[in-house]
């Protein structure tokens, strides 16, 4: 189709479809869905408005992609039942040719249509699982995310019929090396048409964006009619990422609030007994080299045969790089980032980045208690299942949440970090110390150097026992030789003993055999 300039149907301001490939426009001026064919314009609806994007991306903006110039023509955004959201950039390579670019707590993919032959289609999209493993192209991808999404808005140009408030059936599925596909069933309707998408994870830098033209600010500014005062007591709230932020649970009056639709509204009055984080919210630490600013506090716990479990979890924040954890049991601590590799839960061990991890743990966790903000529409009560591995000291989590139609696994791995760690990089001072051992925490070790002396020990006395095994006696023998291994004996046993006692809360406990 050739380049318009027009009139929208809906107010008369000018409007334009500049990308060869695009079939909607959004007007600039009162925000209607416009398109085009080759007969005549269509008025498709009023769209929302889109707020600005955490990573500071705009319509206008040029890259290249596998040697190619690409324009950003324009965006739309999706939500999806659980409260999240994300954004996809229609990216026009001039001609019909054209990607997405999909923008989701400071990730980026991109993908292009994929053509199926003749004799492949889509599976059902019922009958796709979560972490179910499915051939395309040469390559294996699982499942992590399945779902209905709305979209909610959108501006610019777009390459498809897109209608405001429609929704359309998704899979989500990664792959090895950086690959990403998804899936779309349309409507979900019998008939409807349905696309794979295939591409890889990228940054911006890869995509050849200039970086210095993007907004310092964004992600960091309020926007909207965003109010920082709760709804609810009138006391004043800093948000720190608002323009992620979907729940916000006030420190003043403990109210639960909402922050989807633009404005914080009140969503639920909690009774929960005020708790103070052992590090505040606000506080800014750098952590791999990357500063994070913490936004959000939670308590969670298991129920196991009567006995409550528990922990907190600190949400950390970067406009980059996006969300972490830092977890806190016992007093024991560990830092929390996304997994983006196709790792399959399967069986007691799992083998992962050259480390065999073998299960600690699966359960229900429930949030109990929640402070600051969120991206996802949190609440107290929330259920997640969940499965823990661990190659100490490392921890693959494996967390299915599920909100009406949509279903996603979240694949995540936790380091472990001493308390002393945690004082120097957020400025707080005399955190409490644990007791006992922690699931995470590194078993003692002996250098390499101790081994080789105390073989050689061994080795020097048999070869004095054998010059002089005439006149020598065989019990100073043994004594000498028992003398020289009471240290690495002690060590053993109490390196066992730590091993029994980190696994001493689990039922998938190597040692229950023997010590139960």
């Amino acid at each position: 189709m050739k380049r318009i300039q027009t009139n929208c149907p809906s107010c008369g301001g000018p409007l334009e479809f500049q990308a060869g490939g695009a079939m909607v426009a959004i007007c600039d001026f009162c925000h209607t869905a416009v398109g085009r064919s080759d007969r005549a314009l269509e008025d498709y609806g009023k769209v929302a408005e889109v707020g600005d994007p955490a990573s500071g991306l705009k319509r206008g903006m040029t890259g290249r992609f596998n040697g190619k110039r690409f324009t950003i023509a324009g965006r739309v955004r999706y939500r999806h039942a659980g409260g999240g959201s994300w954004d996809e950039w229609y990216l026009s390579f001039g001609g019909q040719q054209w990607a997405w670019l999909a923008e989701a707590q400071g990730k980026f993919s991109i993908t292009r249509k994929h053509t199926l032959k003749k004799s492949q289609s889509l599976p059902e999209f019922d009958s796709i699982e979560l972490n179910k493993a499915i051939p395309l192209k040469n390559e294996t991808f699982t499942v992590r995310e399945k779902g209905v999404a709305t979209a909610e808005g959108a501006e610019g140009e777009l390459p498809w019929q897109f209608h405001p408030g429609s929704s359309h059936h998704y899979v989500d599925l990664i792959a090895t090396d950086n690959a990403v596909s998804t899936f779309d069933y349309g409507d979900g309707s019998e008939g409807a048409e349905q696309a794979a998408y295939m591409g890889k994870m990228v940054t911006l830098e890869e995509l050849g964006i200039d970086l210095s033209s993007l907004d310092p600010n964004a992600g960091v500014q309020s926007v909207g009619s965003l109010q920082l005062n709760c709804p609810q007591c009138g006391g004043p709230l800093k948000l720190r990422a608002p323009d992620q932020t979907l729940r916000v649970a006030c420190p003043n009056c403990s109210s639960l609030l909402d922050a989807s639709e633009g404005k914080l509204t009140l969503f639920q009055t909690l009774t929960q007994k005020r708790l103070d984080p052992l590090i505040p919210l606000g506080s800014e630490g750098t952590i791999g080299g990357v500063k994070f600013t913490l936004i959000g506090y939670m308590k969670r716990h298991v129920l196991y045969q009567g006995q409550t479990f528990p922990w907190t979890e600190y949400l950390l924040y970067n406009r980059e790089t996006g969300f972490r954890w830092l977890v806190c049991q016992d007093y024991h601590w560990s830092f929390v980032a996304p997994v983006d590799e196709p790792v399959t839960r399967y069986g007691q061990s799992i083998t992962y980045d050259g480390e065999t991890f073998r299960l600690y743990d699966r359960g229900t966790a429930h949030v109990s208690y929640v402070l600051g903000e969120f991206y996802w529409q949190v609440n107290v009560g929330d259920q997640t299942e969940t499965f823990d591995y661990i190659a100490p000291p490392r921890m693959l989590s494996f967390e299915t949440t599920g909100w009406g139609d949509t279903q996603e696994v979240t694949v995540s791995e936790g380091q472990y970090m001493a308390p002393e760690e945690i004082e120097a990089i957020f400025g707080v001072k005399d955190l409490p110390r644990p007791w006992g051992v922690g699931v995470l925490q590194s078993a003692p070790t002996m250098e390499k150097s101790f081994w080789l002396t105390w073989i050689g020990g061994v080795v020097y006395l048999l070869l004095v026992y054998g010059v002089f095994s005439s006149k020598a006696d065989a019990w100073l023998l043994t004594y000498a030789l028992v003398g020289v291994s009471l240290f690495p004996m002690g060590f053993l046993l109490y390196r066992r003993q730590f091993e029994v006692q980190r696994w001493s809360d689990s039922d998938f406990s190597p040692y229950l055999s023997s010590d139960d």
